[in-house]
């Protein structure tokens, strides 16, 4: 009930204010039935925004942490996170993969959109990057399509760190769905999930025009803030 009243009466207005989102392609969502819903992922508010402007209940995996976080701020952002529905996940350990796919299943079989973004965690710098095969797996065990969409513009209304959102306008795009059940069955081979998730990547890649990187984000991001901290400890006076 509360996740209602969050998207028709006191989040969703707000948000349709603030980014004041343009909607294409929503006939690609199905009315009904179970499906995947793959997008990039450039802002916070992104998690807010789709379940806001689509006509049926969407569920998002999203990383456990803003569900731990301290104080008022962590429990407020557990409180929305829940109330919108979102599933948490935790993404350490070797069986955070296969803890994120039996949540999805959970809710694939439910007949209803699970949304996912397959680059795994946030772009830091715009660009989308390699999508992760989870997405695949959960196609060919559910049987479902996926639908591939784009948040344009999201990085810029608010970027990562920045707490308000900047006014600005937002376009969100869904593409045709992909179907996948030509590869039934081989949901354990390697080179079809790469294959199927890379398609996936390709579709949203299209739709979004962003720069590519065939990397995976977190990957790149470790970096970074590896050569951030070396960059700052040479820099540091000696005594």
């Amino acid at each position: 009930m509360f996740y209602y009243l969050l998207k028709y009466v006191l989040l969703g207005p707000l948000l349709r204010l603030v980014f004041r989102p343009r909607i294409e392609g929503l006939e690609h969502v199905p009315a009904e039935g179970a499906a995947i819903v793959a997008g990039n992922h450039l802002s916070f508010s992104d998690h807010f925004l789709m379940p806001a402007i689509l006509k049926r209940r969407i569920t998002f995996l999203a990383k456990a942490e803003y569900f731990t976080g301290p104080g008022i701020k962590g429990r407020l952002t557990a409180f929305f996170f829940r109330s919108a529905g979102q599933i948490p996940v935790d993404r350490s350990g070797k069986d955070a993969g296969q803890a994120a796919i039996r949540e999805g299943l959970g809710v694939l079989s439910k007949d209803e959109l699970l949304g996912i973004y397959p680059e795994g965690t946030r772009s830091h710098d715009g660009r989308l990057y390699k999508g992760k095969v989870g997405v695949a797996v959960m196609a060919l065990k559910a049987g479902v399509p996926v639908i591939p969409c784009a948040m344009i513009g999201t990085f810029e209304a608010q970027p990562p760190g920045k707490v308000i959102p900047n006014i600005h306008p937002v376009v969100i795009r869904f593409g045709e769905p992909l179907d996948f059940s030509r590869y039934e069955g081989m949901e354990n081979e390697k080179a079809v999930l790469r294959a199927i998730t890379d398609e996936i990547m390709y579709a949203i890649l299209s739709l979004s025009e962003q720069e590519y990187v065939d990397r995976y984000a977190a990957v790149v991001k470790a970096e970074e803030a590896a050569a951030a901290k070396e960059r700052k400890f040479r820099r540091m006076p000696l005594s």
